[in-house]
């Protein structure tokens, strides 16, 4: 289903009602403005037109065709945005080597940030974000998968986990469409490892607590770019992380094994039919997440523990 249409279909669900009415339980809504309207985009605004947590104030994009429909303040530039204020969060969708300075302007402005993956495309920025103080929350979309989030349930009265396989393997170009932004090393931080590993390492992360890395194996294209990687790494248990951005199809799961013997999988496409479909429901989650988080105080963001195993990959790539 389109975004327009789904946006229609939350509005005749009388969840703008909701908002109207001051969000759950009488609670003020969270007003939010969206930096970057790429690809992604389409996602928080299905999710944030869904949410009787969020109300959309203000779009900003560098292309201005990209702010035309939208029917709520627009610019430019992101400071002119929060210079403007009404604001009580932002999220950020703007090109990788943007996260940096736009959420340093954001925190400075006391805002909390809701930043896509990864946090920013070196550690040290990424360091610089974490430690600036304010909320800083970062989206890793898969965690809330409804396939995920069905297995964390059946694991819960399992063994232990002996083993764990994160796969992330998909056509890179297949994905990015017209936005090429992601296949530019010098704006995105890196290929797989950069793009994927986030995610991936993320989902580990989830299943087994904090990671330290291990090893990494990756394979470069003729212009350098890693486009498959064989990462290793470990938390409660050992974990292998497997990227490929050249592969026929698209396959991405969880693969757990039990110290019984037993193995249990997460699909994270089952169930979701449309290319890209399981967004969706995810990014509606983000948002829910963020929401929480916005509302009754911060936690330990995963943003940083993920830049950091994605740093040391690339450094310890010929170890």
């Amino acid at each position: 289903m389109a975004a327009s249409a789904r946006c229609a279909a939350a509005r005749r669900s009388g969840r703008g009602a909701a908002r109207a009415r001051g969000g759950p339980a009488g609670r003020r809504v969270i007003r939010v403005g969206l930096v970057g309207l790429g690809l992604v985009s389409r996602y928080y605004l299905a999710a944030i037109d869904r949410s009787a947590d969020f109300e959309l104030v203000a779009v900003c994009d560098v292309d201005r065709d990209a702010l035309a429909g939208h029917g709520v303040r627009d610019y430019l530039h992101h400071r002119a945005m929060l210079a403007d204020g009404g604001l009580d969060a932002v999220v950020v969708t703007a090109p990788n080597d943007a996260h940096a300075l736009i959420g340093r302007d954001v925190l400075d402005a006391g805002l909390p940030l809701c930043v896509e993956k990864p946090l920013a495309t070196t550690l040290s920025d990424g360091m610089g974000l974490a430690t600036r103080g304010g909320l800083v929350f970062t989206a890793f979309h898969r965690r809330y998968n409804d396939n995920v989030l069905d297995l964390r349930e059946r694991l819960a009265s399992a063994p232990p986990i002996e083993s764990l396989t994160v796969r992330y393997l998909e056509c890179m170009e297949d994905h990015v469409g017209r936005d090429r932004r992601h296949l530019d090393v010098a704006r995105s931080g890196g290929g797989c490892v950069a793009g994927n590993g986030p995610n991936a390492l993320d989902l580990a992360r989830l299943f087994l607590g904090p990671l330290t890395f291990e090893s990494a194996k990756i394979v470069r294209d003729a212009d350098g770019v890693d486009r498959q990687a064989l990462l290793h790494v470990r938390g409660s248990a050992p974990a292998t992380v497997e990227l490929d951005w050249s592969f026929p199809g698209e396959t991405k799961d969880v693969e757990v094994r039990l110290v019984d013997g037993t193995v249990l999988r997460a699909d994270l496409l089952a169930g979701h039919r449309e290319f890209r479909g399981s967004l969706w429901h995810e990014y509606e989650g983000v948002l829910a997440d963020f929401a929480r988080v916005v509302r009754v105080g911060g936690r330990p963001d995963g943003g940083l523990a993920a830049l950091s195993l994605v740093d040391e990959a690339y450094r310890r790539e010929h170890a």
